[in-house]
């Protein structure tokens, strides 16, 4: 798929978020980030993976693996090489995107663990635009996780705290031991997370980087990209941009801009062509929060501000 562009990718470059693209993880090679943790980046590079997904290995001895990724024959071999001599007791998932869950049935083949998760998305992707992280209708966990789920390993203990809003299924796991958190594509330091709709849905993903603000987690491990040391300057960040965001596209509306296509030429000039499809989703999103406060309305595909008649 290639490495990612070099500008920023749709829904970016509103607010001034401080922004990380310091990643040099290399593909295949285990990396000790921490005590309890171990990384392992696959090679599956693009517009929105960053350098590939990250796969977590917490413990040692009896290990939790966490989103094992695409399927991806390089990828599996370096993650049973990065475990050889270990028992795998868990596999986790944050989310069934297809660059997170699809090898979670072939690693509990090789090590027999469970894989735990929130199950399947609520509705599946109807959209006829293609993200890269397509959705993995297959998964199936042998645990069904809810929010507060508690895993445990030796030496290690990891719960689970349901972020919906990327997906309606998005799981974060807590590592007591660090106070970290595995934030999957809820919170990333590289860039925003993209929202698509049926799925996707913005109000809940705010209320969920609300709720983020209510813990004490001191460091973020996303699926993509670097880690963040102090987390909540972020998370304040990327609500701060998603407001700006509805404020932007409710201007759009008031000058006049009555699709979804009006409002992306508009909000988004000069983004990545590869990244038209997302920032349509994304505007999409933004639209259907705003009809959810009654903001505004919309027949057919013509949306308008509530209180102002069409022209």
């Amino acid at each position: 798929m290639g490495s990612a562009p070099a500008r920023q990718p749709a829904d970016w470059a509103m607010t001034a978020i401080d922004f990380d693209k310091a990643f040099d993880a290399v593909p295949g090679r285990p990396e000790q980030v921490s005590a309890f943790v171990r990384r392992v980046l696959c090679d599956n590079p693009g517009p929105f993976t960053f350098r590939g997904t990250s796969t977590f290995i917490i413990g040692k001895g009896q290990v939790a693996v966490i989103d094992p990724g695409p399927e991806d024959e390089a990828h599996l071999a370096a993650l049973l090489d990065a475990v050889r001599g270990e028992t795998v007791s868990h596999i986790l998932v944050t989310h069934t995107h297809a660059d997170h869950s699809p090898l979670a049935a072939r690693l509990k083949a090789e090590t027999g663990a469970e894989v735990f998760g929130l199950g399947l998305a609520a509705r599946p992707d109807e959209d006829s635009v293609r993200l890269d992280a397509s959705v993995d209708h297959a998964f199936k966990p042998d645990v069904v996780l809810s929010h507060g789920s508690r895993i445990e390993g030796r030496g290690w203990s990891l719960e689970a705290v349901h972020t919906p809003g990327h997906m309606s299924n998005h799981l974060c796991f807590a590592l007591a031991e660090e106070k970290a958190l595995f934030a999957g594509d809820h919170v990333m330091a590289w860039s925003t997370s993209v929202v698509a709709p049926p799925d996707g849905n913005m109000g809940r993903y705010m209320a969920s980087l609300r709720a983020l603000l209510e813990r004490d987690d001191h460091v973020y491990w996303p699926a993509h990209g670097p880690a963040r040391l102090d987390p909540l300057p972020l998370v304040r960040a990327y609500l701060a941009h998603r407001n700006m965001r509805e404020q932007a596209i409710m201007q759009r509306l008031k000058a006049g801009d009555r699709t979804v296509a009006d409002i992306v030429r508009a909000v988004y000039a000069g983004i990545d062509p590869r990244l038209h499809g997302a920032a349509a989703l994304s505007t999409r999103a933004h639209l259907d929060h705003l009809m959810e406060q009654g903001r505004v309305r919309r027949r057919d595909d013509v949306y308008e501000v509530v209180g102002k008649r069409s022209p």
